[in-house]
């Protein structure tokens, strides 16, 4: 049983890694750039639940949706003020942009919100009993392994049926003949980057659930290991997302229960750097060659 214990922690772990991928991959699939702001939006998200259940006294679900709304606005809003007028600059401009904007949401979250650790209220109590109570599983594990395969499955539906999502694939394919053809490219890597923040919201709110926590560096080392899950999988690539973050969650749980708490994230990289030793573009990703 325990086992199976660590399995289901590490899956629910790596749910949450897959969430957070999800938007990694997307915007890097279309706007072909590493938004490493991305974890600090997580953290904004956090943050903005926290408040309006502990200030408001708002239901944990509601809060769930207030915080998908702030982060989507901040998300466009980072889009349209950082990353817009970059377009045609040299990939490290963007790369060193995306820095100072995650350290931007850092300090700003310090001085709204202070330095000390807040105590995430717990929006889901209880565990489910099995096995004549040899296996504990508590609700918020399960209630995050199914928020990822419904929100994995409903990118998947969005992206292959709706006019919008035709036109996402269109600009990661090429956004120079997408544009040629009527599409909106900036609306979409914007509507892009609205998803992507909407979703690290959700990822916030799971993720201070499970490790109930709030500073201002909460989103840091989760979106590190986000990107480092989307890479696994393959960056582009929704499903490499999903499989990625599953992944590296089981393997990070695995790792400290039988080898080290303190060798765990050298345990997780490792296996990365092997994996893209013999899979260069990741588990499911598409090696792209280049004509010159």
């Amino acid at each position: 049983m325990e086992f199976l214990s660590y399995l289901i922690s590490g899956l629910s772990l790596g749910s949450v890694y897959a969430i957070i991928a999800l938007g990694y991959t997307m915007v890097y699939g279309i706007a072909k750039m590493l938004n490493f702001a991305h974890g600090d939006v997580i953290m904004v998200g956090g943050y903005i639940s926290y408040t309006v259940v502990t200030r408001l006294g708002v239901p944990g679900w509601l809060s769930v949706i207030i915080a998908m709304a702030v982060c989507t606005v901040l998300g466009v809003v980072i889009e349209g003020l950082a990353y817009k007028p970059l377009r045609a600059a040299p990939s490290l401009a963007v790369l060193i942009t995306a820095i100072g904007v995650s350290y931007f949401l850092q300090n700003s979250a310090l001085l709204i919100w202070g330095a000390n650790v807040k105590s995430y209220p717990s929006l889901i109590s209880g565990t489910l009993k099995l096995f004549d109570n040899r296996l504990s599983i508590s609700y918020v594990s399960i209630l995050t392994v199914v928020a990822c395969i419904v929100i994995m499955v409903g990118l998947t539906l969005f992206t292959a049926k709706t006019k919008m999502g035709k036109a996402m694939r269109a600009c990661s394919e090429d956004k120079g003949a997408a544009q040629l053809m009527g599409i909106n490219v900036n609306r979409t890597i914007s509507v892009t980057f609205a998803i992507g923040s909407a979703l690290a919201a959700i990822a916030g709110v799971l993720l201070c659930s499970s490790y109930p926590t709030l500073v201002p560096t909460t989103g840091s080392m989760p979106g590190i290991k986000a990107f480092t899950a989307a890479v696994f999988g393959g960056i582009g690539s929704i499903p490499g997302a999903l499989v990625g973050g599953l992944m590296l969650g089981v393997i990070e749980i695995f790792a400290k229960a039988y080898i080290s708490t303190q060798l765990s994230d050298a345990v997780v990289f490792a296996v990365l750097i092997v994996v893209l030793l013999v899979k260069p573009a990741g588990l499911l990703g598409v090696q792209m060659t280049e004509k010159v």
